[in-house]
């Protein structure tokens, strides 16, 4: 039986932990915020009496021994099953009392706060809460110290106005989140009335229409593609190979940057994708070029991830590289459209290669009976193309780009 050592003092792997003793209780370790290191604290999971799936903090594991959480976490347990009663509604209720209590009320980065440590830990991934984090930072820069209840629409345009259309998918991202948070603070009953992060009826009327072709991955043109490859592999550095390798397997960000080392057989070339880490969450097979798996060969391992990068560091270089206002998704669309424009390969093994999820039942079972072979020849031969020379022409006009050479 694990010790309070063992899972609190000893235990430096990232995630949740399960105490194999008590029903619903975990041991979460994140990253310190400075100074290198880990937190360790105690969490309890359940479900409500409604049914909905919640995350309950018990405290630091710096703190609470394992047999506190234990006897903490069983208290819990009995109140949901045998009272009926709701922990972290109860929580919420008590704080929402004392702060109504109090003459000064939650502002917006309080409640930003309260919303990601309620949340965060039931997203998929460290990087989804960082990502969360990151965008509402800005917003709480911007207009943090204001109390909840006084966030009005005017305020949230203002924000917003400067890069709506300048980086229209942060920015579309960025009023979701303080949607979400915003909700939450009206759930909480620590606002009222209509939330001016709305976008139907609401700031659809107020905000400029986000450029449709930024918003849907703008695509570079296939034809582009070997001339910006050429100027790729000029770049030494890891998001250049990582865009590269991206590239070559039609991958999305996500998938790639989320690579393990685990995730490879060299020996049969194949890089296995989690389901956990794929649109339709289902694991996804990627047969690997000859260049694929030299970027592979070619990369130091010092961690469990292959790439290990931020979100935008791919779109960083993808930009420095000449990609003017492209986007790394966009290589997918490249990708199809290279398929159809000068090959013959059948449109169920491109649509496996992208991972894309067919409504057709027997489209599906053939896919996966004849596709991987088929898919090997298809990714060597993009490969193959990406790698072809490019005239002097086209890698000026995207050297230009790039402002590497004057036109």
């Amino acid at each position: 039986m694990p010790t309070r050592k063992t899972l609190a003092a000893n235990t430096k792997t990232l995630g949740f932990h399960r105490d194999p003793i008590t029903v619903g209780l975990y041991l979460q370790v994140t990253p310190r915020k400075s100074g290198g290191g880990v937190n360790r604290s105690w969490v309890y999971r359940y479900k409500s009496p409604s049914g909905k799936a919640r995350w309950l903090g018990l405290g630091s594991a710096e703190i609470v021994s394992l047999a506190d959480a234990r006897q903490l976490a069983k208290g819990y347990r009995y109140a949901v099953r045998v009272e009926g009663r709701d922990p972290v509604e109860e929580r919420l209720a008590q704080k929402a009392a004392a702060i109504k209590e109090d003459a000064t009320a939650m502002t917006f980065a309080d409640c930003v706060d309260a919303y990601i440590a309620q949340h965060g830990p039931t997203w998929k991934n460290d990087k989804h809460r960082k990502q969360w984090r990151s965008t509402l930072t800005r917003a709480c820069k911007a207009f943090g110290k204001v109390r909840v209840d006084a966030v009005e629409t005017g305020t949230v345009v203002k924000f917003l106005e400067p890069i709506w259309t300048k980086t229209p998918e942060t920015a579309s991202r960025t009023r979701g989140r303080i949607e979400k948070v915003l909700d939450w603070a009206t759930a909480a009953k620590l606002r009222k009335g209509p939330n001016p992060a709305r976008w139907q009826r609401n700031l659809e009327h107020l905000l400029a229409r986000q450029d449709v072709a930024q918003r849907h991955h703008s695509a570079m043109p296939w034809a582009e593609v070997p001339a910006f490859v050429q100027l790729l592999r000029e770049r030494d550095s890891l998001s250049a190979r990582a865009l590269e390798f991206t590239l070559l397997t039609a991958a999305r960000t996500g998938e790639a940057i989320g690579a393990r080392w685990e995730e490879f057989d060299f020996d049969a070339k194949v890089w296995t994708v989690p389901a956990d880490r794929m649109k339709a969450k289902q694991e996804h097979q990627v047969p690997l070029s000859d260049r694929a798996v030299e970027i592979l060969n070619g990369i130091e391992r010092s961690g469990e991830l292959v790439f290990p990068l931020s979100n935008m560091a791919m779109t960083q270089c993808l930009r420095k590289a000449g990609g003017g206002q492209f986007t790394v998704h966009g290589f997918r669309s490249s990708f199809r459209d290279w398929c159809g424009e000068r090959t013959n390969f059948e449109r169920q093994i491109i649509e496996f290669a992208l991972a894309h999820k067919l409504p057709d039942r027997v489209e599906r079972a053939y896919r996966r009976e004849t596709a991987v072979e088929k898919r090997r020849m298809l990714m060597q031969t993009w490969a193959t193309y990406c790698a072809q020379p490019a005239t002097t022409a086209t890698i000026t006009d995207l050297a230009v780009a790039r402002g590497t050479k004057s036109a």
